[in-house]
C-alpha cells in the first residue's frame, strides 16, 4: 500500500493567499515624487540617481512620468550614457507616460531634450529578482557560548542560525508554518 502526503486545506489556503498578496504588491512609482519629471535644479544633477537608489523596483511595478513641456524616452544603455535621443525604444511627449516594469534588469530613461539629459534629467532603474529582496546579513554574536535561539511549535524545535528579514513577511510566515508542521 502506498501512502501519499496531502497537505491540509489550511496550507493550500495560506499558499494561495500568499501568492495573491505577493502578486498584488505591484506599485506605481511617480518618478521624482513631488518634483515629477523635469530638469533637476542647478547643482542637483544626481537627483534622479538618488530617487532610484531609495526605491526598490520589482517585476509588475510601473513608473509614472509626469511632466510639462518635455518628453521621456526609454532608450538603450549606450543612448542613456551619451544622451542620445535619436533611436528611442519608446517615447512619450503628452505630459504623462506610464511604463510597466515587466522584466528583471536595467531600464534606461532620458529627457527628449539632450541638454536636459546632460544636466541630469535621466533615470536608470534596476528591477530586482525576488530573491534580491531578501536581506540575509545577520549580526555576528560576540559571545561564543551564547545559546542559539529557537522557535517552538507543540514541542517541535527549529533552531534559527541566520535571521532573515523578508520584504514579504507573509511569505516568511507561510514558510515557517509549512516547515514547522509538515505532517498535520
Amino acid at each position: 500500500m502506498t501512502t501519499t502526503y496531502t497537505p491540509p486545506f489550511s496550507a493550500h489556503v495560506l499558499i494561495i493567499s500568499t501568492a495573491v498578496m505577493v502578486a498584488a504588491t505591484a506599485f506605481q512609482f511617480k518618478v521624482g515624487d513631488e518634483m515629477g519629471w523635469q530638469l533637476p535644479p542647478t547643482n542637483d544633477s544626481e537627483f534622479y540617481d538618488y530617487w532610484a537608489s531609495i526605491n526598490r523596483f520589482q517585476i509588475g511595478d510601473s513608473l509614472s512620468f509626469e511632466y510639462k513641456n518635455d518628453s521621456v524616452l526609454m532608450v538603450e544603455k549606450w543612448d542613456y550614457y551619451h544622451c542620445n535621443s535619436s533611436d528611442p525604444i519608446l517615447g512619450f511627449n503628452n505630459g504623462k507616460g506610464v511604463i510597466k516594469l515587466n522584466r528583471v534588469g536595467a531600464f534606461y530613461f532620458i529627457s527628449g531634450f539632450s541638454d536636459h539629459c546632460r544636466s541630469g534629467q535621466r533615470l536608470l532603474v534596476r528591477v530586482m529578482l525576488p530573491h534580491d529582496l531578501i536581506v540575509a546579513s545577520p549580526p555576528q554574536s560576540t559571545v561564543d557560548d551564547a545559546p542559539s535561539p529557537s522557535f517552538t511549535n507543540d514541542g517541535a524545535s527549529l533552531p534559527v542560525t541566520a535571521p532573515v528579514v523578508y520584504i514579504f513577511p507573509m511569505a516568511a510566515i507561510v514558510g515557517m508554518l509549512l516547515i514547522s508542521d509538515p505532517l498535520n
